[in-house]
């Protein structure tokens, strides 16, 4: 079975209605970005973090996967596919994919504040608990904070991501600019002559991107073509 690696950023998620995690205006859901997605913000005021990632799940609760997560999701049926994602919303886990690495965070989780990565202080949130009182203790002692990789921060998977990417059969590319690094940086690690395809409707990305074929589309729209291209 060959092995479909699909990197995913905000312009797959727009189409559900969620905002992008920082536009050019350098907000994000009109909050400043240096305040609610640094740590210098989260140290400066943690009440004002948690409430926002309060509100951001509650958003995300709302909206459903669009067509084009369900149609990542469906490449399944014949292909092993890994999806890289960039986003923190877990809209490719509720459309079936089954493997989900996720490079900036997960919306759905809180952590220890002290320890990120401490499996222990871990907890993943429902619909109907999404939201963490300001001032909440992890396990450790510590406050509990988003579990989201804040700008400047190490993206911990991105080793994992990259060594799935190597592996890859295809590489498809959804909604991402390619600027964003270390993200940006996995398609030098696809092997020479690995087809990828590029869904996004903007002209001027993955310029020099060897075997690149560019669908200038959105998600939904861009997923069904590659559908057709793949057959």
């Amino acid at each position: 079975m060959k092995k479909i690696v699909v990197l995913t950023g905000a312009g797959m998620s727009v189409e559900s209605g969620l905002k992008t995690f920082r536009d050019a205006d350098g907000l994000w859901e009109n909050y400043p970005v240096q305040k609610v997605a640094t740590h210098e913000g989260w140290l400066a005021d943690p009440t004002l973090v948690t409430n926002f990632y309060n509100m951001l799940r509650k958003k995300c609760w709302n909206v459903k996967p669009n067509e084009g997560h369900k149609l990542v999701a469906e490449l399944e049926k014949d292909y092993d596919v890994t999806v890289v994602t960039q986003n923190v919303d877990n809209l490719h886990e509720q459309a079936g994919s089954k493997k989900v690495i996720h490079l900036h965070g997960e919306l759905m989780k809180v952590c220890s504040s002290r320890d990120v990565d401490d499996p222990r202080y871990q907890q993943l949130l429902t619909p109907d608990n999404c939201e963490i009182e300001p001032g909440t203790l992890a396990g450790d002692g510590s406050l509990l904070r988003p579990f989201i990789v804040f700008f400047g921060e190490a993206v911990p998977n991105i080793t994992l991501a990259a060594e799935e990417v190597q592996q890859a059969d295809i590489l498809v590319i959804i909604g991402t600019s390619l600027v964003v690094y270390p993200a940006a940086g996995l398609v030098h690690y696809a092997k020479p002559g690995t087809p990828i395809y590029l869904i996004d409707p903007s002209p001027s990305i993955g310029m020099g991107i060897q075997n690149l074929t560019h669908i200038q589309k959105g998600a939904s729209d861009g997923m069904r073509e590659l559908k057709e291209l793949l057959k």
